[in-house]
């Protein structure tokens, strides 16, 4: 197992150059592949550079790479506007889509007792290894694995083999990991590298992967002084090292530790990015562990229109609202639709501020009644956006109208927590 490349500083600014220069010299140590297949992000992960970095994987290996697989995991397709935006030198007919509950295979099974241990008994059953089948196939001789190492509320850290697992994985796989997660305790995981699901993976890929042709290729991303973005590392790898030290940088670069919570943060979803609460709720996921008692959310979503991704999922949340963990574990136990989605269960319970803070919801297309069913207060978008206008707030504190307010304009960057409630 070998680290190929390992490069980063918490004020590194790596540029396009730099990262074709890595690429080129870690190909050179693979000789001549012929059929090989990338696995970057969707356009949810935009900032993780993972599209200039698959852009200059085609130009490297020209024909050599035939498929471009996007790790859709349960979002919806690219559009063809997302996807000139982020490969705009990729051929289309390159780009496949990944369909979580029909264009997979089961590779074997990680065994219950070995769940059971790593999840200190939060989870006792068997997880299924599921992946997209031209990936089982085993038709490529390079498999790119790229993406971005930032903290995540499933798993502790994103990327590494989670892009492979979860994201090209089936149903089974992706609902039972994301109830792992939520199961084991969402603020006992964020931002450690180390954590139930992620021995659960290692153990699927130490064991029914050894002889893949698998390559990581990991960025760590922050902000910049003036608002943009910084490649701050990149490390390509065929093992857990690679992850291991990407990780030790993103807690440098994607943390933000407060030494007073809060009483009221405001984060800002780019309406290009997020269009459902599925994935909008980054807002409450990355800022949780920040927020006063009693505090207060605002979110700022001019691009919400719907709840799930997924229709079925989107009828759950819908149906349950973001209640409590013990509302959710309650009717996981009593209801049948929920127990065959336990994905939404647990974005259900990622969702929840648990009685602690308030979220205020401000979306750009849906009505009142929608969000207080699910469980939100609802703020009027264009009033909310000439209150806190984005364009006039700092990143971090701010005084508004003689409010004290934290802004947060790019919450899948980072993590932001309170010193006592920050992952040691």
């Amino acid at each position: 197992m070998t680290l190929y490349y390992a490069q980063g500083g918490a004020t590194t600014e790596l540029t396009d150059d730099d990262c074709r220069a890595a690429l080129v010299s870690v190909l050179a140590e693979f000789g001549d592949r012929r059929r090989a297949i990338a696995l970057p992000p969707d356009y949810t992960r935009f900032d993780s550079q993972a599209g200039m970095l698959t852009c200059l994987l085609h130009e490297l290996l020209g024909d050599r790479l035939n498929c471009v697989l996007p790790a859709l995991g349960t979002h919806d397709p690219m559009t063809n506007e997302q996807l000139a935006g982020m490969f705009p030198s990729i051929p289309k007919h390159l780009i496949q889509q990944h369909h979580w509950r029909t264009d997979v295979q089961q590779i074997g099974t990680v065994p219950a007792d070995f769940v059971t241990e790593a999840t200190e008994g939060a989870y006792d059953k068997p997880w299924p290894v599921e992946v997209n089948k031209r990936i089982a196939a085993r038709e490529h001789d390079l498999i790119l694995s790229i993406g971005q190492v930032v903290p995540h509320e499933v798993i502790g850290m994103a990327n590494y083999n989670k892009n492979l697992f979860v994201g090209t994985g089936g149903k089974n796989g992706i609902n039972e990991s994301h109830f792992i997660g939520a199961a084991y305790g969402m603020e006992r995981i964020m931002g450690m590298a180390d954590t139930p699901l992620r021995r659960i993976l290692n153990y699927a890929q130490d064991t029914f992967c050894t002889d893949w042709p698998l390559l990581y290729v990991l960025t760590v991303v922050g902000g910049k002084s003036d608002g943009g973005l910084a490649i701050r590392g990149l490390f390509i790898g065929d093992d857990v090292e690679c992850f291991m030290q990407a990780s030790e940088l993103s807690v440098q670069v994607n943390f933000t530790a407060l030494d007073t919570p809060p009483k009221k943060f405001v984060v800002y979803l780019d309406e290009k990015k997020f269009h459902s609460t599925w994935l909008g709720n980054k807002a409450i996921y990355r800022t949780r562990m920040a927020i006063a008692d009693g505090g207060e959310l605002v979110v700022l979503a001019p691009g919400v229109e719907t709840f799930g991704e997924d229709r079925a999922i989107d009828r759950l949340i819908y149906k349950y609202g973001y209640r409590t963990t013990p509302d959710i574990m309650r009717a996981v136990k009593e209801n049948e639709d929920l127990r065959q989605n336990l994905g939404a269960a647990a974005h259900l319970i990622h969702g929840s501020p648990e009685g602690r803070f308030t979220v205020t919801y401000c979306p750009g297309h849906l009505s009142r009644a929608e969000i207080e069913t699910v469980g939100y207060r609802y703020g009027k978008l264009d009033d909310m956006l000439n209150e806190y206008s984005p364009d006039r707030l700092q990143p971090g504190k701010n005084s508004v109208n003689g409010e004290d307010i934290y802004f947060v304009p790019k919450p899948a960057l980072g993590l932001w927590a309170s010193q006592d409630r920050l992952p040691q």
